[in-house]
């Protein structure tokens, strides 16, 4: 049924709390040592807490409440316990029954579009090749697809009026900002407002494209191929930008870096491998102890696909990332080096042990699943090392580009101090920009500005595309 006892004293770590309608906090949700997590509900806003059902490892990233019904008696969830993807649930914290909402067999529920009053859910999405949004409340049916006609993007709704007679609606593009309108129930209509980067109206971007190809051991794995306008489609210098987390996922759209890439004259390849969110827990959990591994391999076999279609030149590939995708241009650098011309790592860690022993305390929810996910350093150190980008200093044979913020809570500044001081020692080709200022990331304008000038640099005398400046 999912109901247990009472929980105990010290539960684990809160992730995050669900306030009910009348915005009394009755659910949390709390990590376990196992890496799953317990989901906590009380009666009211002073009752005990209860552990009232548990998601394992396997259901912990597809799974999560979304909020309370209008009089607090049930819960809707996220929820893969029984199935791959995480279904739309109607769950009753008293005898743990479920109704089923909405599924999919193979992607997990996105979005989900509650009733500002009701709290019922109106509509969902999947985030498949791109954000599809399925109706469940007929009442809106004819909103929605009025809507679908004002614009090519993908749409969401950010707002409505308390009459809930206007609606705000955004439509996401990948070839320009996103397009605010507001949209009149009552006339069907809607009223562009504005762009949210009108400057970048002006300008021809690159699209998108979905793409999919089957990986070495059968695996499905899907992306995104942007290409340079009038360059064709043969042998081009390709950058394979690699998305951090690496529980995320890439989605279409407007990505600013990718545009930049594509505006200097590279395609550029985005890869959603194995471990990657929104696909079902089969595939996410597919990329358990897997970095550095098949998780690189998806990567690996993506730039063989866009090769063998002839749209990537073998002899000009090069592997860019931040975070996780940091860490993978550092094992594309050792582990695979003669596949990349160069590599550009932003933030990632080089050596998987003191990576997890120095997680910073408002990650200490994470710990017991990075352990089973990654590895544990105690028991597990002779694996990690094994994975670890710095025990194989010696076979890099390709340039190298390093940033990092040197205030980095996640990924310390450690981390590439050591890998630098490694290729120094064996006399290593490197660039190395440390900004005293920056954590996890460059937030100042005018560092972010010195990066991209520095990357475009380095792929530019490396790769042969463009360089502002040049």
């Amino acid at each position: 049924t999912g109901q247990t006892t009472l929980v105990a004293k010290n539960p684990g770590e809160i992730l995050h709390w669900v306030p009910d309608a009348d915005l009394r906090v009755r659910a949390a949700v709390a990590s376990r040592p196992d890496g799953g997590s317990d989901l906590l509900v009380r009666e009211n806003g002073s009752s005990e807490w209860r552990s009232a059902l548990q998601w394992g490892l396997e259901d912990s990233l597809t799974s999560g409440p979304v909020t309370f019904t209008r009089d607090g008696r049930h819960l809707y969830l996220r929820d893969s316990r029984g199935v791959n993807a995480a279904r739309l649930v109607k769950w009753d914290p008293r005898n743990g029954a479920s109704e089923v909402i909405a599924e999919d067999p193979q992607y997990d529920v996105s979005d989900v579009l509650m009733h500002p009053d009701a709290y019922e859910p109106q509509m969902i999405s999947f985030v498949r090749a791109r954000r599809e949004w399925h109706v469940l409340d007929e009442s809106v049916r004819s909103d929605v697809t009025a809507v679908r006609t004002l614009d090519r993007g993908d749409f969401a709704v950010t707002n409505r009026t308390d009459l809930d007679d206007a609606w705000m609606v955004v439509f996401e593009q990948d070839m320009g900002p996103a397009s605010y309108y507001v949209f009149d129930r009552s006339r069907k209509a809607g009223r562009f407002l504005f762009h949210s980067r009108p400057d970048l109206a002006q300008y021809e971007l690159a699209p998108m494209e979905p793409i999919s190809f089957t990986a070495r051991d059968g695996l499905t794995i899907h992306g995104y191929l942007t290409i340079p306008g009038g360059v064709g489609r043969s042998r081009l210098p390709l950058v394979l930008n690699v998305h951090g987390g690496p529980w995320y996922r890439d989605e279409w759209g407007y990505d600013p870096e990718v545009q930049w890439l594509a505006n200097r004259g590279y395609a550029v390849l985005q890869v959603n491998f194995r471990g990657s969110t929104g696909y079902g827990k089969r595939f996410v959990n597919a990329g358990d102890r897997e970095w550095g591994a098949k998780m690189h391999h998806d990567l690996v076999d993506a730039v063989r696909w866009s090769i063998d279609r002839g749209i990537a030149d073998p002899d000009r590939v090069a592997i860019y990332g931040g975070s996780y995708g940091g860490y993978a241009a550092l094992v594309g650098a050792t582990f695979t080096p003669d596949l990349f011309r160069c590599a550009v790592d932003i933030v990632g860690p080089s050596n998987l042990i003191t990576f997890i022993n120095s997680i910073p305390p408002y990650w200490a929810a994470f710990q017991s699943m990075l352990h089973e996910r990654v590895g544990d350093p105690e028991r597990d150190a002779d694996f990690l090392t094994s994975r670890s980008p710095l025990s194989r200093v010696d076979q890099i044979r390709i340039p190298l580009l390093i940033a990092q913020g040197a205030n980095d809570p996640r990924v310390k500044q450690a981390e590439s101090e050591q890998i630098v001081a490694a290729m120094r020692a064996k006399g290593i080709d490197y660039e190395y920009l440390l900004f005293p200022d920056e954590g996890h990331g460059f937030a100042k304008p005018e560092n972010r500005l010195k990066f991209y000038a520095a990357a475009e640099r380095f792929l530019a005398k490396h790769m042969g595309g463009r360089s502002e400046g040049a």
